[in-house]
């Protein structure tokens, strides 16, 4: 049994993640004096590692029919209208189940769906996708989610629905004539949204990022908050456990929203390069897992895996040193939060699942046979 794990895990993928795990934890214990949020992320973090190490002995060619990702994309669809009638209020977003004990954010799994059901589409289609017609029908599936999602609403989770779509129509074989086809009815819906959709606090959220300091005390504090944080770290940091951006409460959500810029105050320019060093480790592991799919299905969904985390990676970042709007997207592995903890073992688990039937596993078997599974 050990054996098989040992040689069933990629170590290095793991032993990346887990060590920012630990960054995080270490920088949220460093600051939350009585708070129970480092208690309860160990907690997660230990639940994610267990379910990771399971995921790893299930063979997900299942994955590839039809009728389980229509079950899954319809539940998840019942489950994201439930959050609007009933799920709990948190920072303004109706997006938490209550389970007394615990709250969960289904809107983290549904990413993984969304996931599988594109892999599944594109991989099928994969020789006629220059017929633009692919683009907007795959679209429906992410746009029925983003939709649910920005209802809540959850502006941070609908960008990285987005983003997942987008990655992985660009990685699918699409023309440059529909990529900006793509592009321009982006421009477009964003248009219909300022105008006709978005919120007072979310418009808000995005002027402050071009002229943070006009609004310092109102929609621009925690960007310019979070920039202070960042700045003060300098080269070495202050030093673990004196952050007083964070310890003295000036950066708002610093074990969430803002984990990057706890991080960056007391491990400085140096902890952070290290930081986006391990980061690296991880697409770089995952897409060469991806690579070595069985079929273009396992393919796109490691692709779609690396789109998710990095787009996270990108915004999360980018929103702590005021470079782009704050819109509450957690750090990978990082931030406190039990929801996307979780979900983002459960992809890496998937991963490793799909990686004992890879090409490269029959290669290293010496078994050239490629076995067909549904649909491929």
């Amino acid at each position: 049994m050990l054996k098989q794990v040992l040689k069933r895990v990629d170590w290095l993928l793991f032993c990346a993640a887990l060590l920012l795990v630990a960054a995080g934890t270490a920088t949220m214990h460093s600051f939350v004096g009585e708070s129970p949020f480092f208690e309860r992320q160990i907690i997660w973090a230990v639940a994610s590692i267990v379910c990771f190490f399971l995921l790893i002995f299930v063979d997900f060619r299942f994955l590839k029919r039809s009728g389980i990702l229509v079950v899954l994309f319809l539940g998840s669809c019942a489950v994201l209208v439930f959050l609007l009638f009933f799920g709990q209020f948190v920072n303004g977003a109706r997006s938490w189940i209550d389970f007394g004990f615990f709250s969960f954010q289904p809107t983290d799994p549904v990413k993984i769906v969304l996931i599988l059901i594109l892999a599944k589409y594109f991989s099928r289609r994969h020789v006629e996708i220059a017929n633009v017609r692919h683009i907007f029908l795959s679209g429906f599936y992410a746009f029925t989610i983003f939709v649910l999602v920005f209802l809540q609403p959850d502006f941070g989770s609908s960008l990285i629905i987005f983003s997942i779509w987008l990655g992985m129509v660009l990685v699918s074989g699409i023309s440059k004539k529909h990529l900006a086809t793509v592009f321009f009815v982006g421009l477009m819906a964003f248009a219909i949204l300022w105008t006709s959709v978005f919120q007072e606090y979310q418009k808000k959220r995005i002027l402050s990022f071009i002229h943070p300091l006009t609004d310092i005390q109102g929609a621009g504090y925690n960007a310019y908050q979070s920039t202070i944080a960042v700045g003060s770290g300098r080269v070495f940091g202050k030093g673990l456990g004196f952050g007083t951006q964070s310890k003295l409460q000036f950066l708002p959500e610093h074990e969430t929203d803002f984990i990057f810029a706890a991080f960056a105050e007391e491990w400085g320019f140096i902890g952070v390069g290290f930081l986006l060093i391990l980061f690296g480790i991880v697409f770089w592991r995952i897409f060469s897992i991806a690579l070595h799919g069985m079929t273009n299905f396992e393919v796109l969904f490691g692709v779609g895996c690396a789109v998710l985390l990095m787009s996270h990676v990108v915004i999360h970042i980018g929103m702590n040193t005021g470079l782009l709007p704050v819109t509450g997207t957690p750090l990978p592995f990082l931030s406190y939060g039990g929801s996307h903890l979780m979900t983002e073992f459960v992809c890496l688990g998937m991963l490793m699942g799909m990686r004992n039937y890879s090409r490269a596993s029959f290669r290293d078997e010496g078994n050239t046979a490629l076995l067909e599974f549904g649909d491929m």
